[in-house]
C-alpha cells in the first residue's frame, strides 16, 4: 500500500472521496443499487468510517452495531476489507467476524485510495464450493444472544456469481464516478488559473499602455533638453547677477525638477530620496507661486537612502492634493508627507488639510474613471498600478477622508524596504 501511495503526486495525497463526489449524491447511488441487486451497502472513508448512511442493512447487523464494542469490529472489517481491496486493486470478497459474506470494491483515483463500497451480509447458496477467508478472527458470541440468533436466521442467501458480478460492477461504477469528478475538478482548477493568467496578462497589457502613454508625453516635453537646460542656467546666472536670489532658487528647483522627469531609467526604479527631493522642489515652486495660501512639511527619518522606488510615483499625489485641496482655498493649506516603516514595507503617507474625498470618487480614482469637469483622471490609477506591478497586489495605494477638522484626505503607499529588480 506504501508503495502505491508514494506514486501518487503529492498534490494529490489529501484528496478525500467527498471533496470529488457530494454525499448526496453517493447516498442515492448507493441507495439505488441496494434495492435493485437486495444487498446491503454503505460506503467508508480512507479510515474505514462511514460516508453515507446504510442502506438495506440486514436486522442482524443493525442489532450487532447496536453494541458500541460490536460495532468497533464492523468498523474495523469495512476497514481492513477495503485496504485489502486498494492492495490488490480489485474487489475483495471475505467473511465478517460474524461469518457473514461482504465484499469491498476499492475507490481508487490517480493511485490514492480514496475508501471502498463495502456490501454483502449475506450467506452463500453454493458455499460448500466456495473457500472465503475471514477478514477478522471469528466471533460467535452472538450465538449466545437469542434474539440475535434468530435474526442470524433471516439472512438471505445468493449465489456466488451473483454477488461476484454486484462486487464488480460497484468498483468499474466507482471508478468512472471519481475518475469524471477528478477530471472535472482538475478541469476547473485549470480553467480558473487560465483566467488569472488572462486577467494578470490584461493588467500587464493596461500597464505597459500606460507607461508608454506616459513615456510619449515625456517625449513631447522633449524638444531639446539641452536647449531648455541652457536657456534655464542663463537665467539662473541672470538672477544671481541681479541679485534675486529667490528667482535664483526658483529656476534651480525648476531645473532639478525637469532634470529628473526627463530622466531615462530603463528599469524604471529610483532611490526614493531622490524621488521625495523632486516633490520637495515642485511644492517648493508651487510655494512661491502661492504664497500663505501653502504650507507644507516633509518628515524623511534616516535609513531609507536604498529603498528602491517606482518613478514618479509620489508627485501625481502631490500634485491632486494642489489641484483639488489647496486651489479651492484662500488661506491656510498645508500639505504633509511622513515616512515610517513596519519592518517589512516603508510606509509613505500624504495628507491635506482640503474636504476630504468621498468613498466612491476615492474608488473611480483608482480605477482611472474619476471625472473632473469632463476631464478624465489617470494619475493616482497609473500610480496604484505601477505599484502593484512592481511590488504585489497589497501594495497599492490607500485612500482615505480622515474626518476630522482641519485634515481631509489622507494618501498611503507602501514600498518594499528590500526589493530586488532581479526578481521581477
Amino acid at each position: 500500500m506504501q508503495d502505491v501511495l508514494e506514486r501518487v503526486p503529492a498534490q494529490d495525497r489529501t484528496l478525500r472521496l467527498d471533496d470529488l463526489i457530494s454525499v448526496d449524491m453517493l447516498q442515492k447511488v448507493q441507495d439505488n443499487f441496494s434495492a435493485a441487486v437486495g444487498i446491503a451497502m454503505v460506503i467508508v472513508d480512507q479510515e474505514g468510517a462511514p460516508v453515507t448512511r446504510p442502506s438495506s442493512f440486514s436486522s442482524f447487523c443493525q442489532a450487532v452495531r447496536a453494541s458500541a464494542t460490536r460495532r468497533d469490529q464492523c468498523f474495523l472489517c469495512d476497514d481492513v476489507g477495503g485496504r485489502r481491496a486498494m492492495a490488490t486493486g480489485e474487489p475483495s470478497i471475505y467473511r465478517c467476524h460474524c461469518g457473514l459474506v461482504d465484499f469491498a470494491a476499492p475507490v481508487i483515483v490517480r493511485g490514492q485510495y480514496l475508501g471502498a463500497v463495502i456490501s454483502g451480509q449475506v450467506l452463500l447458496r453454493d458455499a460448500s464450493n466456495r473457500v472465503i477467508d475471514h477478514i477478522l478472527p471469528p466471533d460467535d458470541a452472538w450465538r449466545l444472544d437469542p434474539q440475535l440468533s434468530a435474526l442470524r436466521e433471516q439472512i438471505r442467501e445468493i449465489p456466488y456469481d451473483k454477488l461476484r458480478a454486484a462486487a464488480y460492477t460497484l468498483f468499474h461504477m466507482a471508478a468512472y464516478l471519481v475518475e469524471e469528478a477528478y477530471s472535472n475538478a482538475v478541469s476547473q482548477e485549470l480553467s480558473a488559473k487560465n483566467l488569472k493568467l488572462m486577467e494578470e496578462s490584461k493588467r500587464r497589457a493596461e500597464l505597459e499602455k500606460s507607461l508608454r502613454e506616459a513615456e510619449l508625453q515625456a517625449l513631447s516635453y522633449q524638444v531639446n533638453p539641452h536647449f531648455l537646460f541652457n536657456v534655464l542656467n542663463t537665467i539662473g546666472r541672470l538672477a544671481l547677477k541681479e541679485r534675486a536670489e529667490k528667482t535664483e532658487e526658483l529656476v534651480h528647483a525648476f531645473a532639478d525638477m525637469m532634470r529628473y522627469i526627463l530622466k531615462k531609467s530603463r528599469s524604471q526604479l529610483v532611490p526614493f530620496s531622490i524621488e521625495l527631493e523632486h516633490v520637495r522642489n515642485y511644492l517648493y515652486i508651487q510655494k512661491v507661486r502661492m504664497g500663505d495660501r501653502l504650507t507644507f512639511t516633509i518628515d524623511l527619518p534616516h535609513g531609507y537612502d536604498g529603498v528602491l522606488s517606482p518613478f514618479m510615483v509620489l508627485h501625481p499625489i502631490v500634485e491632486n492634493c494642489i489641484n483639488y485641496a489647496i486651489e479651492p482655498r484662500e488661506a491656510g493649506g498645508r500639505i504633509a508627507i511622513s515616512v515610517r516603516d513596519d519592518g517589512r514595507d516603508m510606509i509613505v503617507e500624504v495628507t491635506d488639510n482640503g474636504d476630504g474625498i468621498a468613498p466612491e470618487l476615492a474608488r473611480a480614482a483608482l480605477d482611472g474613471v474619476a471625472d473632473h469637469h469632463g476631464r478624465t483622471s489617470i494619475g493616482l490609477h497609473n500610480v496604484d498600478s505601477r505599484l502593484r506591478y512592481f511590488f504585489g497586489d497589497d501594495h497599492g495605494l490607500t485612500i482615505e477622508s480622515l474626518g476630522m477638522a482641519g485634515r481631509g484626505t489622507r494618501v498611503s503607499l507602501r514600498i518594499p524596504l528590500d526589493f530586488d529588480p532581479c526578481s521581477m
